[in-house]
């Protein structure tokens, strides 16, 4: 039986031909790299389902984990164990022994990207992984998007219109089926680099999400 019954993953897949062909590429160029469709990681059973980009080249698609190995990793793993979801501050790899407590990690496309921007067709196209994802969670879930395309990639799963709910970071929305969704500014090299997110902005979202998670 395939450990992901729900169809919220597949291993093997090759939907967008952008994406396959880049993937081959990069797995001749780095033979040692995961360099496939990366899994969601963390609680079958969370309350909380935190939505990223892509995996990123040297991170997510190096390891196989979301979010491990790369810059942005470094914040949101250290944050996310602060406020009690991880077992450790770090997650170096795959097979670190890292565990999610309460707190689930997917991507709106789960393949890397070329210069990490997917295409709206590519994101579309993954969407209904997301969406079986979502469908998972208990009632009343908190969804933590992190940067725009995330935020319209959870409402998209969900069959809700982008111009109803508009991102901003720390924004909360109370969605139609009882979740809620909290947006932040991507914790990316770029973004934390130039202060557009601070460590006590992640931070502050992030307690944010933890307190909504344990309300309900």
């Amino acid at each position: 039986m395939s450990q992901y019954p729900d169809a919220t993953f597949d291993p093997a897949c090759r939907r967008c031909p952008r994406l396959a062909s880049h993937l081959d590429a990069v797995r001749r160029a780095h033979p040692d790299y995961y360099a496939r469709p990366v899994p969601p990681f963390g609680d079958p059973a969370a309350r909380l389902l935190i939505v990223g980009l892509a995996p990123g080249l040297h991170g997510a698609n190096r390891t196989g984990r979301p979010f491990t190995g790369d810059y942005a990793g470094i914040l949101l793993y250290a944050t996310l164990h602060r406020h009690g979801f991880g077992s450790a501050p770090q997650s170096v790899a795959a097979d670190d022994g890292l565990v999610l407590r309460g707190c689930r990690i997917n991507n709106a496309v789960k393949c890397l990207p070329p210069e990490n921007k997917p295409t709206t067709d590519e994101v579309r196209t993954c969407n209904d992984f997301l969406a079986a994802d979502l469908a998972r969670l208990p009632d009343g879930a908190v969804l933590l998007a992190l940067g725009r395309v995330a935020h319209g990639a959870a409402l998209r799963a969900l069959g809700l219109k982008q111009a109803a709910w508009r991102f901003g970071h720390g924004a909360e929305h109370a969605l139609p089926n009882g979740m809620t969704l909290v947006d932040s500014y991507h914790c990316s090299r770029y973004n934390t680099q130039t202060g557009r997110l601070t460590e006590a902005m992640f931070d502050a979202v992030v307690g944010r999400c933890r307190e909504l998670s344990m309300e309900r």
